[in-house]
C-alpha cells in the first residue's frame, strides 16, 4: 500500500516564484511543432514525484508541454505569483485556494493531485511522548501539538478527532515544527506531541512514543491533500494550453498510480530529493488521481470554519471547476 511523506525541511529550500516572467509562458511566439513552455509551483516533497516522473517518461511532450517544476513551500505561497501570471499552475493544499475564494481572487481548482488512504495506516498520524502519558486524542487538549503549517488540513482534523473522542479542541497549543525537527522538539519536552508522516511514525513509535490517532482517517478518510488550480484568466483566455496540461495530468496521475511504474516514479524521488536510496525505495506514497472529491473539500472547509482557521466558507461553486 503506498502512502506520502512530506518533508518541511527540504520545503524550506524552496526559491521565490516571483522572479519568473510571464512572456516565457506565452504562446505567441511559438512555432509550429515546439513544445509549449508551462511553469508548475509544486512542493518539493515525495508527491510531485508523479510529476517528475510524467515529465521524464513524456507525457507532458505528448501533449505538447515542456513543464518547468519551480518549488514552493506551499499552495498559498503559489498564488501570488499565479495571480500575477508568472506561472500557469500549482499544486498544493486545498488551504491556498479556500484563502483565495474568500479573497475573490480568481482561482480555481481544475483537479485533484493526491489524496489519503480511507482505511489501514494512514499518510500520517499525532504521535505523542512517552513522557506525557497521553493516550487517546481527548487528552491533546491543554497540550502542545505541532503540525508543520498552522492554519490548514493538519491543525483542523487534528481538532475534529480530539473533539469526537470527546475533548475540548479549543485548549490545544499548536506549534509549527517542521516535520524532520518534530522527533528532537518530541524528545526535549518542547512539545508534548507530533502530527508526522512516514518515516517519522514508525521512528517515533519505534523509540517507545505512543501513537494516538490519524486524524484524517477519524474525520474524513480519504481526504483531499493535493488539488492543481490556477486561475478563472488563464482558464477563459487559454482553454488550449488548461484543456492539454489536463489532459497531461491525468495520463500522469493514472500512470503514477500504476504498480507496473512505481520504480520509475521512485527514481523520481531520487533524482529531485537526493534522499537516501533505501529512504527512496521505502517512502511511503499516497493515491494519485485527477477527479476531485467535492464531498471531502465540504467537510474539510466546514471543519475550518467551526474552528475558526477560516471565517467563512469558500464558495465551492466558484472554486472547484473540475476539468
Amino acid at each position: 500500500m503506498k502512502k506520502v511523506m512530506a518533508l518541511g525541511l527540504i520545503a524550506a529550500t524552496a526559491i521565490a516564484l516571483t522572479g519568473c516572467t510571464d512572456s516565457d509562458a506565452s504562446s505567441s511566439d511559438q512555432k509550429d511543432g515546439e513544445l509549449r513552455k508551462v511553469r508548475v509551483a509544486a512542493l518539493p516533497i515525495t508527491e510531485t514525484a508523479a510529476l517528475w516522473g510524467g515529465i521524464k517518461a513524456g507525457l507532458f511532450a505528448k501533449h505538447g508541454l515542456q513543464v518547468e517544476v519551480l518549488p514552493a513551500q506551499g499552495g498559498a505561497q503559489a498564488i501570488p505569483a499565479l495571480i500575477n501570471g508568472d506561472i500557469d499552475f500549482a499544486i498544493g493544499q486545498p488551504f491556498g485556494p479556500f484563502r483565495a475564494d474568500l479573497q475573490d481572487l480568481g482561482v480555481v481548482m481544475i483537479g485533484n493531485y493526491a489524496s489519503s488512504y480511507a482505511e489501514g495506516d494512514d499518510i500520517n498520524a499525532v504521535v505523542a511522548s512517552a513522557k506525557s502519558g497521553i493516550k487517546r486524542p481527548a487528552e491533546l487538549a491543554g497540550k502542545r501539538v505541532s503540525v508543520n503549517s498552522l492554519g490548514a488540513a493538519g491543525d483542523v482534523t487534528i481538532m475534529a478527532a480530539v473533539e469526537k473522542d470527546g475533548g475540548d479542541p479549543s485548549t490545544i497549543k499548536f506549534v509549527e515544527v517542521a516535520f524532520p525537527d518534530a522527533p528532537a522538539q518530541l524528545e526535549a519536552g518542547n512539545i508534548d506531541a507530533a502530527w508526522v508522516p512516514e518515516p517519522f511514525v514508525t521512528q517515533l513509535k519505534g523509540r517507545g512514543d505512543t501513537f494516538i490517532v490519524a486524524p484524517y482517517q477519524a474525520v474524513v478518510p480519504g481526504l483531499t491533500t493535493l488539488t492543481t488550480f490556477t486561475t478563472t484568466k488563464k482558464a477563459e483566455s487559454d482553454a488550449k494550453l488548461v484543456d492539454d496540461f489536463t489532459a497531461a495530468m491525468k495520463e500522469t496521475l493514472t500512470w503514477a498510480e500504476d504498480s507496473a511504474n512505481e520504480t520509475a516514479v521512485r527514481q523520481a524521488i531520487k533524482d529531485n530529493l537526493k534522499l537516501p536510496e533505501p529512504v527512496a525505495d521505502s517512502v511511503k506514497l499516497p493515491t494519485f488521481s485527477w477527479d476531485l472529491d467535492r464531498a471531502s473539500l465540504q467537510t474539510l472547509a466546514e471543519l475550518a470554519q467551526k474552528y475558526k482557521v477560516l471565517d467563512k466558507q469558500p464558495n465551492l461553486d466558484r472554486l472547484v471547476q473540475q476539468r
